[in-house]
């Protein structure tokens, strides 16, 4: 007897009506669409797949596995970013809440304030963040306890405000004066910040001071 017909027969024997094929699909496409298709073993777990048929609805072409863990429904209409969405899944803790704040050049980028194109995804993460696996090559993390005020939703992840990711970058001091000088003209052009609230971040990124002397408003 496998441990998937013993969790049956107790179910059945408490008087639990186990969730038929469809009720589970249902209830996983109702995660799994609000995560561009995504969803973690835990989450289909909560949907009433059995973890020992993860597998086999890997096998079957049912789901794809795009990390260890984590899982994409097969037929799921590819969207703008699928990536986000799977590095976001990917900083769950156990609790299953997300601790990735994606930030840095990678916010830079989704705002599309400059031309930079990073080569790694950037995502600020608490600073006890932990994993015991190897983090993969295609992040870079930064550690940090971001305030709420600071963070927004963008593409169904969690994003920094534009004016935290322009302290960031200038904090970082990364990127060439070109693309800084960029980035905060175009913001300022847009209205995603303002020119007194790049002048109160000096006091927070003394590097701040000098690239606004720079910049011809």
């Amino acid at each position: 007897m496998t441990p998937g017909t013993a969790c049956c027969m107790l179910w059945v024997g408490l008087g639990v009506r186990m969730p038929g094929a469809k009720e589970k699909f249902d209830r996983l496409y109702a995660t799994a669409s609000l995560q561009d298709g995504f969803f973690t073993a835990r989450q289909a777990t909560a949907a009433g797949y059995g973890t020992n048929s993860h597998a086999y609805h890997v096998k079957t072409g049912n789901w794809t596995r795009e990390y260890r863990g984590i899982f994409r429904l097969a037929r799921y209409p590819v969207t703008e970013r699928p990536d986000l969405v799977l590095w976001f899944l990917w900083s769950m803790d156990r609790s299953g809440r997300a601790r990735g704040v994606f930030s840095h050049s990678t916010a830079l980028s989704l705002y599309e304030l400059s031309d930079v194109n990073p080569a790694r995804i950037h995502m600020t993460v608490p600073t006890g963040f932990r994993r015991r696996s190897p983090i993969p090559r295609v992040l870079l993390l930064h550690l940090g306890d971001i305030p709420s005020s600071d963070i927004r939703e963008a593409l169904g992840v969690a994003v920094t405000t534009p004016l935290r990711t322009l302290t960031d970058v200038v904090a970082e001091g990364a990127l060439s004066q070109d693309l800084l000088r960029q980035a905060v003209g175009e913001a300022v052009a847009r209205g995603l910040v303002t020119r007194s609230e790049l002048v109160e971040a000096r006091a927070r990124c003394p590097n701040m001071v000098e690239l606004l002397r720079g910049i011809r408003w």
